[in-house]
């Protein structure tokens, strides 16, 4: 079982194709993971930001169905290219990272497969890195799969 990571980004696109390639036929949940608005703007110190009369249940609800959206759109592109999927979404739990993590052990997941959007110097200290968390703290395999454009452009100038 395979826990695919994603975002509909380019990176998570090509880790989807990339386990297709890698893992064929196998059985996969594609994850998506969304925040609920409180909690985003708690984390974030935009709580004192928003105005009076936020309908946030409103704003959760849209939030949850774009993450259902985006991981039946990264299931359909699984099933396009050879693995058997499931989508799935989870609430974020206390990082991206950690909820990774825990849905890997809830589904007995044999690997992790995710993209990387190949941020370095302060862009990567200051957003983070969820792949970099989730390799340090996995107990399992993990595929970090860079984006077709990080990839090039690491090609054009190898380290």
């Amino acid at each position: 079982m395979l826990l695919i990571c994603y975002d509909g980004s380019p990176d998570a696109r090509a880790a989807v194709d990339q386990a297709a390639l890698l893992m064929p036929g196998q059985p996969a949940t594609v994850l998506s993971v969304w925040e609920p608005f409180v909690e985003l703007m708690a984390r974030t110190g935009g709580i004192a930001l928003w105005a009076d009369g936020v309908d946030m249940e409103q704003i959760d609800v849209r939030a949850e169905r774009a993450a259902r959206e985006r991981a039946e759109e990264g299931a359909a592109r699984a099933e396009e290219a050879g693995l058997n999927p499931v989508p799935r979404t989870r609430t974020r739990e206390i990082t991206i990272a950690r909820t990774i993590l825990a849905e890997a052990e809830r589904i007995g997941a044999d690997a992790i497969v995710m993209g990387t959007r190949g941020l370095t110097g302060v862009k990567s200290l200051m957003l983070g890195s969820v792949s970099h968390a989730v390799l340090q703290h996995a107990d399992r395999t993990v595929v970090v799969v860079p984006s077709p454009e990080v990839a090039a452009e690491r090609g054009q100038h190898p380290g």
